[in-house]
């Protein structure tokens, strides 16, 4: 079972940046698709951003391009989200998740079978 764990979230100006590391657990984290979740109070859990197994596909909700990237270090088992120009509208839980399937494009919560514990991330003034 893989198990994946959140860091680096907090309290962040409007326009600062964050950067949340996810890592993950077991040998075989390296051949999963990896992806970045969030959901604010009384909303539901939307996609923000997913990766590959290698890094090199990624993809990314709408309302984040061009200010969130994710990446990936598969020697470290570890997949990061950094964000920048953040505004207050992306403060949220932020979950890790993963799963099996190499590559996908699905922005479905649902087809990813491993998530984290979830961190805070508050951007405001």
């Amino acid at each position: 079972q893989v198990q994946l764990v959140e860091s680096g979230g907090g309290l962040v100006q409007p326009g600062g940046s964050l950067r949340l590391s996810c890592a993950a657990s077991g040998r075989a984290f390296f051949t999963y698709a990896a992806g970045w979740f969030r959901q604010a109070p009384g909303k539901e859990r939307e996609f923000v951003a997913a990766s590959n197994w290698s890094g090199t596909n990624t993809y990314y909700a709408d309302s984040v391009k061009g200010r969130f990237t994710i990446s990936r270090d598969n020697g470290k088992n570890t997949v990061y989200l950094q964000m920048s120009s953040l505004k207050p509208e992306d403060t949220a839980v932020y979950y890790c998740a993963a799963t099996p399937i190499g590559s996908t494009r699905s922005q479905n919560p649902s087809v990813f079978d491993y998530w984290g514990q979830g961190i805070q991330v508050t951007v405001s003034s």
